[in-house]
């Protein structure tokens, strides 16, 4: 079946932000997009009629590391696979599971052949390679899979960086060489992103991005960062690899991030992106808005009845006072949890959905600076 394909529609003037359409065997997805995290095959809290019809997701991710581990590929495979199981008939990035193993797992091992290493839920052992890894994703049955790379933690050495870059890309060609050998499961195309890695190190990242770019995969990812590396770090080794990347595939910028650090990155030349921080956020009473952040278990809000975003007219910010979400959240209802979480997945589409209305209409880059000092304004 055909890959993936990927259609530039705009790009800023003023800035390198791009506004294009990914199309996937199910479904368009207009960029720049947000993607909400369901890492074990649900996001927290949400229904999938939730996240179709109040968050307007496009694109949801799921996590290779945990979805192995729980359900299992057997039951994922006897269900034909997540997307049937989960009833999302919209497209699914999987992760590779390699930040997982390496940030959650005890007692890890790497080796030239892959990743031993510890459940995190039972301690079980097991064995992670890149060939077992695009086999995993085969049968979880994504739209977009990614290559098993190696996150080296912030702050890490040249040579240990260097060599574990290095390492990344020969398990990339690994994976490329698995899924060559291989078919698609269920019907239709999964597509494989590599990942750059490199550090905070120029040479490194430079380097990776023009391996990664020289394999004419159907999109990239740019890895490590985000990973407690100061934000000027970020957005110059962001900006570092864009400009080393295809210009006509999609670029997607991995865990990222804050409301102001999409736009940032977005200006960039970024046009995907996901991170637990809206749901996670959301869970513990931050709000992210319009006219910027909010902590709903401030007593400002005890009796502020007004919505939770009265700078924007949409669904998800009505139908909810301030005052009745913080009740909720003292009084530790369940509720709340959803509607908090729903409140600031729906903010991020809507944020990035107006960052493409912007870049289709000349006026992101001014739209944007109007825009960052707002959304990082504490309310």
């Amino acid at each position: 079946m055909p890959a993936l394909k990927f259609q530039l529609q705009h790009t800023d003037n003023l800035s390198k932000a791009r506004a294009g359409i990914i199309q996937t065997d199910h479904g368009e997805i207009a960029t720049p997009i947000f993607m909400p995290v369901g890492t074990a095959g649900s996001v927290k809290a949400l229904t999938m009629q939730q996240l179709e019809e109040q968050v307007r997701a496009q694109i949801i991710l799921g996590n290779t590391y945990h979805l192995y581990l729980r359900p299992g590929t057997e039951v994922l495979e006897a269900a034909g696979g997540l997307h049937r199981f989960s009833g999302w008939n919209h497209p699914i990035l999987t992760d590779s599971g390699g930040y997982q193993v390496f940030s959650l797992a005890a007692n890890r091992k790497i080796k030239e052949e892959g990743v031993v290493f510890q459940s995190h839920i039972d301690g079980s052992k097991h064995l992670f390679t890149p060939e077992n890894v695009m086999d995993t994703q085969r049968k979880i049955g994504a739209d977009i899979i990614m290559a098993f790379d190696e996150c080296p933690p912030y702050p890490s050495d040249y040579k240990y960086t260097h060599r574990s870059m290095e390492l990344t890309h020969r398990w990339l060609d690994r994976c490329i060489k698995r899924l060559e050998e291989t078919s698609d499961l269920y019907g239709y195309t999964q597509n494989l992103f590599p990942i750059v890695q490199g550090g905070t190190y120029a040479d490194l990242r430079k380097a990776s991005s023009q391996f990664v770019a020289s394999k004419d995969l159907p999109g990239c990812a740019i890895g490590g960062l985000s990973v407690g590396e100061p934000e000027e770090k970020l957005y110059e080794f962001t900006a570092l690899c864009c400009d080393e990347l295809p210009v006509h595939k999609p670029r997607y910028l991995m865990g990222v991030g804050t409301p102001w650090n999409l736009l940032e990155c977005i200006s960039l030349g970024v046009d995907m992106f996901d991170c637990v921080m809206p749901t996670r956020n959301g869970r513990n009473g931050m709000l992210f808005t319009s006219k910027g952040v909010m902590n709903i278990d401030n007593k400002k809000w005890e009796t502020d009845f007004s919505p939770l975003d009265d700078g924007i007219n949409s669904a998800f910010s009505a139908g909810c006072s301030r005052a009745y979400l913080r009740h909720l959240m003292k009084a530790g209802e369940i509720t709340g949890l959803t509607i908090a979480s729903i409140h600031n997945l729906a903010f991020y589409l809507w944020l990035v959905g107006e960052a493409r209305k912007h870049i289709i209409a000349g006026s992101f880059y001014a739209w944007k600076n109007e825009m960052i000092p707002v959304l990082k304004t504490r309310l």
